[in-house]
């Protein structure tokens, strides 16, 4: 099966600073991929830059993003605008601050509909309440002409959903879309997107720092780490069998894993800042496993298995593998 979306070395730069850096990912159709990291790992960025959506002093390069067999870097503006928002869709952390205060959530769902499908009518009104029944909001005759601020932060999160999904797209990008919501609401929400996942076909990638979530939803999962993707392998065996340090870190402090300890698992130190990016693997100053030649180069993302290109982490000394990786850095 070709790929739906295929990014090959991303760059983004603010001013100087790497954001993101040498980013190679692929999504197939139908495919729920989860990338995780810490915040400030460049998980947004990544995707933001997918969509078009970084602006001055902020700068993107690539060799090549591909979606649908389109390239995109050679795409002029105004065909881009035909894909984004429409085939590729997102529903961004605070729906709050995302949806225009100023607009009826029914207004802001049918301006969708009219940019991207040409509704008109009584057509975009009976398609802007099928939306809003098909994410799950009750009265919904009444609430298509409510603001922003008269629904509560899971209602609103539910018209982002609405928004996103309205002109069935082929790929959703959901950037930690339960963030701010409360426990419960949460679960009705990651519920409701794999529903419409399953319903529609449609390839998804999720953005989170919670593992949990993940491992119950994805079936490929990038790891994140300074803007880099430091791993990349199915689910379960990325929770079972880690490759990286970072991804075995990231498991050890899930609260579940310290159970009878006196103290939870943490990671020590800190995300390398603009300044202080040591010259080899970004993580050997936090890495309990690091060795001299950790600190002379920037390794590559390895691949691990040869019959499999999705199994690949960026360390010199990959854990839970039998094998000697060959190769230098980049």
């Amino acid at each position: 099966m070709n790929d739906l979306l295929t990014i090959r070395n991303l760059q983004v730069t603010f001013g100087g600073t790497q954001a993101v850096d040498r980013i190679d990912l692929s999504v197939k159709p139908g495919e729920v991929v989860g990338v995780v990291g810490e915040s400030g790992s460049g998980k947004s960025v990544t995707m933001m830059a997918l969509m078009g959506l970084i602006d001055a002093p902020g700068k993107v390069s690539a060799d090549q993003i591909t979606f649908d067999g389109k390239d995109l870097l050679k795409a002029s503006a105004r065909e881009r605008r035909k894909i984004i928002g429409k085939d590729i869709a997102m529903v961004f952390q605070d729906a709050l601050s995302s949806l225009n205060p100023s607009y009826t959530v029914g207004y802001q769902i049918k301006e969708v509909l009219k940019l991207h499908e040409g509704l008109r009518g009584d057509a975009l009104n009976k398609r802007a309440l099928e939306l809003l029944d098909q994410v799950g909001i009750p009265d919904a005759k009444s609430r298509i002409n409510a603001f922003p601020h008269q629904m509560s932060g899971g209602m609103n999160q539910r018209v982002m959903i609405a928004m996103a999904v309205a002109c069935n797209p082929k790929l959703l990008i959901a950037d930690e879309p339960t963030t701010a919501l409360d426990v419960t609401i949460q679960a009705q929400i990651m519920e409701l997107l794999v529903k419409l996942q399953k319903e529609r076909g449609m390839a998804l990638v999720l953005i989170s720092h919670d593992l949990a979530v993940v491992s119950e939803v994805a079936q490929r999962v990038a790891v994140m780490y300074a803007g880099e993707i430091i791993e990349t392998n199915h689910v379960p065996t990325i929770f079972s069998e880690p490759h990286h340090p970072y991804t075995e870190a990231l498991l050890a402090a899930i609260p579940e894993h310290s159970r009878g300890a006196e103290r939870l698992a943490a990671l020590p130190g800190m995300v390398p800042g603009k300044d202080d990016r040591p010259s080899g693997c970004l993580f050997a100053p936090r890495c309990t496993y690091a060795v001299e030649d950790c600190w002379k180069a920037r390794p590559n993302l390895f691949q691990l298995d040869r019959n499999d290109p999705a199994v690949r982490a960026r360390c010199i000394k990959p854990l839970n593998i039998d094998v000697v990786v060959e190769g230098g850095a980049r």
